[in-house]
């Protein structure tokens, strides 16, 4: 019997070293492009899951201005002036989790991570529901309406993640 490799173990760890300050803030507040995507990830039996990871990633940042420390390459976190698209946030006690980004000029990317699954999930956040239709109008509606967040006010949207069942998010496969 071989030990497991990393994707054949499952535990709730995600929130202990991969989270880093600031990891919901894509941009910085007040950007004048910012929204808020906020939700909940939720199992098949809908309730929510405490301790997954998300990443997210838009085509709107230069990569690289994450800063680390020259000495020990510890993870400082963020410049605060130049914008990365990407982003990294836990769900907390309800499975909730709330990121800031430029707006999308089509979608946001999302990586989800959470016991249970072997390998992390990939799905998308549409903003615009036409953007949807138009990157997989082969889908039925109510599949591809997993997939486009609700505006909740100005600036402020809600986009759920749910894993399995009735309502599960489309999730993308690449090769």
């Amino acid at each position: 019997m071989t030990a497991p490799t990393p994707s054949q173990t499952v535990g709730p760890f995600y929130g202990y070293a991969l989270p880093f300050p600031g990891g919901g803030d894509v941009v910085p507040a007040g950007h004048p492009d910012a929204v808020a995507i906020h939700g909940v990830v939720r199992d098949g039996a809908g309730a929510p899951i405490p301790d997954a990871l998300l990443e997210f990633w838009t085509g709107d940042g230069a990569p690289g201005s994450l800063r680390r420390d020259p000495t020990s390459d510890r993870l400082l976190g963020r410049d605060g002036v130049t914008l990365t698209g990407f982003g990294r946030v836990p769900t907390d006690a309800d499975g909730s989790f709330a990121v800031r980004v430029a707006r999308p000029e089509r979608y946001v990317s999302v990586c989800v991570f959470a016991r249970g699954l072997l390998h992390h999930l990939y799905t998308r956040v549409y903003l615009d529901p036409a953007a949807a239709e138009a990157d997989f109008g082969s889908l039925p509606a109510a599949r591809r309406a997993t997939l486009v967040a609700t505006a909740e006010r100005e600036g402020v949207w809600r986009f759920d993640v749910h894993l399995q069942g009735a309502e599960e998010t489309v999730f993308l496969e690449f090769r």
